[in-house]
């Protein structure tokens, strides 16, 4: 008999604690919001790797999209889509199920290639831009990041939990050894 007479300060204690949670969480994800509002919307970040292979032999590795998942990790599948404007087309997934469509709106073999994300809604967007230039021994290929974040939370998260050349840095990795050099960035 004591549990129902007692049923309607629990209910109260209950509903009291709900909303401090329910307000306390809103409070935490309009701080963050806020927050992210302070850290910069674009970012442009670059990195080099020297290899001993030609500007050629590297071309042919970073334009075959569809050989990419053999050779780097990050990759786990690559499908072609049809042509946009007359610029190639792929979807490519990571290896955490994240599917992105990138379109290469740039190929000057074998010293330029310019890919941009093309998804409209996702939570981020850039492009990636390749420069291949002949080195003393082999070539130099710098891989160029510009990126923009518009979302102020993914911003806050990208900001504090990664470095804009994450990334690069893996990309370039994989491509050393898919080249059978080691890694060398600059």
């Amino acid at each position: 008999m004591a549990f129902f007479a007692d049923a309607p300060n629990v209910i109260w204690e209950t509903m009291i604690w709900g909303a401090i949670i329910l307000g306390s969480t809103a409070g935490v994800l309009v701080l963050v919001g806020i927050v992210g509002c302070f850290y910069p919307r674009s970012y442009t970040a670059s990195r080099t790797l020297e290899t001993a292979h030609s500007p050629e032999e590297v071309w042919s590795v970073i334009s075959d999209f569809a050989n990419t998942p053999n050779w780097h990790g990050e990759v786990k599948k690559v499908e072609r889509l049809p042509d946009r404007d007359g610029h190639e087309l792929w979807r490519e997934t990571d290896r955490r199920g994240y599917a992105m469509q990138l379109e290469t709106i740039d190929a000057a073999a074998p010293r330029r290639l310019v890919r941009k994300i093309s998804d409209e809604n996702g939570p981020f967007s850039g492009q990636w831009q390749f420069d291949i230039e002949p080195a003393e021994k082999g070539c130099r290929v710098t891989l160029t990041e510009q990126g923009q974040i518009p979302n102020p939370f993914f911003r806050l998260m990208f900001w504090l939990f990664m470095t804009p050349t994450f990334y690069l840095d893996l990309y370039l990795q994989a491509l050393a050894k898919k080249l059978g050099d080691k890694p060398k960035l600059l």
